[in-house]
């Protein structure tokens, strides 16, 4: 029993071919909250042995627990990834820079760095879907209001996002990879494997892509 994900555009031809029984399928409710769609081809013999396997492993990653160890490793190896190349945190969970301070809503940024005299208000989203759009664009605008420059550290944004991100003066550091704690490196390994989704363990943030960062930083100086 093959394991895909599916998206956009996709969607539509699988209702069509479920509802022409080109392929088989159902709908099992989650534990961890949410429904999971299986399908599967009708010749398939022990669809049920396999499907009873995805949906423990899908139990096991969508774990809130899990989710939120996720989330907190995403932070604290941007905050050793900027640590290591000599900037420095000024703020963690805030919305306040020197004298200015974000005041519109609650959202605040996971960090603030500066080095050479330039401050960025940087978001760290370890997910593997993107962000709210609203929200990503509230972000800019609070770093605007702080003047500070706006980094997302995402696994991967839309272009037309990045594009707006370089028209407020950011950068986006694309980390093509979910950053699994490596801890749980095993659970990582399965999920890539079985689902064929972007995620991977490593111990820190690479040099070459903090490298990236690093080179538009000193043209900003």
């Amino acid at each position: 029993m093959k394991t895909n994900i599916f998206i956009g555009s996709q969607i539509k031809a699988i209702r069509d071919m479920v509802a022409t029984r080109s392929i088989s399928g159902e709908e099992r409710k989650l534990e961890t909250g949410g429904r999971i769609h299986l399908l599967w081809n009708p010749r398939h013999r022990y669809y049920k042995r396999d499907a009873a396997r995805v949906v423990k492993l899908v139990e096991e990653y969508a774990d809130p627990n899990i989710s939120g160890a996720i989330g907190l490793h995403g932070e604290m190896m941007v905050l050793e990834g900027f640590a290591r190349h000599e900037f420095v945190m000024k703020g963690r969970n805030t919305r306040k820079f020197r004298e200015k301070e974000w005041k519109i809503s609650e959202h605040n940024m996971d960090f603030i760095f500066e080095r050479d005299g330039v401050a960025y208000g940087v978001e760290v989203k370890n997910t593997l879907g993107y962000m709210d759009h609203k929200e990503f664009q509230l972000k800019i605008r609070l770093c605007n209001h702080l003047d500070i420059r706006p980094v997302f550290v995402a696994r991967m944004l839309p272009k037309t996002w990045i594009k707006e991100v370089i028209d407020a003066r950011g950068f986006s550091l694309i980390l093509k990879y979910q950053l699994y704690p490596w801890t749980h490196k095993e659970l990582a390994k399965r999920v890539a494997k079985e689902f064929g989704l972007p995620v991977d363990s490593p111990k820190v943030i690479e040099d070459g892509t903090m490298g990236r960062f690093l080179k538009w930083h000193r043209k900003q100086v």
